[in-house]
């Protein structure tokens, strides 16, 4: 059956359709990863998105019921240039197609995704709608238009409720504005106590937990879509050591003073270079993100630039000059092939001890 994938500038591509059957607008985004589409599609960041992948062939090694970063997918929308019908792994449960059907997401193959994802660099990221051949373009372009984007896709994916993950170590509260399963699994794996709270909880909610440490999450969106979080991480800077990942970096960046912009595509990959100023390290890391922290804003703020992006000079990470805050942009918990990040999560773990001995030490005095 065939598909066709409208864009709002009038654009056209008719493919085989793959997954359901029902139609669906969304922001059209392109991924480079060769791998971890299973990790893609249950990324909750990409909540209202319609993702493209730029690799020829997507699904070879199957979906298993292990590699899935949330319970529920909320991506509206596969872009590919070819879907394996036949996956050939000991791990695969279900061919890419068979999952996007059980989980009721559109998606199209057979077209060309190079031409698509350079409409997309140059142009920048389009809204776009998967539809059937009888859809009238002219009225779905005209809609486009007219169709504003999702704003409050962070209340949409973040917990509804707070949930626990028992460790014997400290307490880590960590704000879910769309968290993947693999940051948790990381907090635990250093045997943390690991709170799940609401994006939504106030500082003195939060507080009232007794942290140890707090991280806040991913997540979808323009983070100044969500205010409250924004004023949330302004009354706990100082109070306990806190990480930021992804949209929790660019919220602790806001929190403190500074401006956050949309990119022109975003950075939605994992081969992203990125050096630490500190050491001139440059790890390999995993990102996706439409949004950025702006450099010059940083500059009357108490924070300091501590990584960039190598291939355009972003900023990719900043720390606090008082308290022990810190943040990347990028994601240390997604491992695309290398490693390199995973040493954040270590440097978090210090800040959290040296607090610990801190307040221990003020307690005997």
């Amino acid at each position: 059956m065939k598909r066709q994938l409208i864009l709002e500038n009038g654009e056209t591509f008719v493919g085989e359709a793959i997954g359901s059957e029902q139609e669906k607008n969304g922001e059209v985004v392109f991924n480079t990863g060769m791998t971890g589409y299973q990790e893609i599609l249950s990324d909750p960041s990409y909540c209202g998105q319609i993702v493209t992948m730029t690799y020829p062939l997507i699904g070879n090694y199957g979906i298993n019921r292990n590699d899935f970063e949330s319970v529920k997918p909320s991506i509206n929308g596969l872009i590919v240039r070819e879907a394996t019908e036949y996956p050939s792994h000991f791990r695969s449960q279900l061919s890419i197609n068979d999952w996007l059907m059980n989980e009721d997401i559109p998606g199209v193959q057979g077209i060309d995704t190079r031409k698509l994802t350079r409409m997309i660099r140059n142009s920048g990221t389009l809204k776009g709608r998967l539809c059937s051949m009888d859809a009238d373009v002219e009225q779905v372009v005209a809609e486009l238009k007219e169709m504003h984007l999702a704003t409050d896709q962070v209340s949409r994916v973040s917990t509804k409720s707070r949930y626990m993950n028992p460790g014997p170590k400290e307490r880590i509260v960590l704000i879910d504005y769309g968290v993947k399963k693999g940051i948790v699994k990381d907090l635990v794996s250093e045997g943390y106590e690991v709170l799940v709270v609401p994006y939504s909880m106030t500082t003195k909610e939060v507080l009232a937990l007794q942290p140890d440490g707090i991280v806040l999450s991913n997540g979808p969106g323009n983070p100044t879509d969500v205010p409250e979080a924004i004023e949330t991480v302004k009354g706990l800077i100082g109070k306990v050591p806190m990480f930021g990942i992804c949209l929790g970096h660019q919220l602790i960046a806001l929190a403190c003073g500074a401006v956050t912009t949309k990119m022109n595509f975003g950075h939605r990959g994992s081969n992203h270079p990125v050096k630490d100023l500190r050491t001139g390290h440059i790890a390999m890391t995993s990102q996706n993100h439409g949004f950025t922290v702006n450099e010059k804003s940083l500059e009357n703020t108490d924070l300091e630039i501590t990584h960039i992006n190598v291939n355009d000079s972003s900023v990719e990470g900043v720390r606090h000059k008082e308290f022990p805050v810190f943040s990347v942009q990028y994601h240390p918990e997604a491992s695309p092939g290398p490693e390199d990040a995973k040493g954040l999560f270590k440097e978090f773990k210090q800040l959290v001890e040296t607090n610990q001995e801190e307040l221990r030490g003020k307690t005997h005095a």
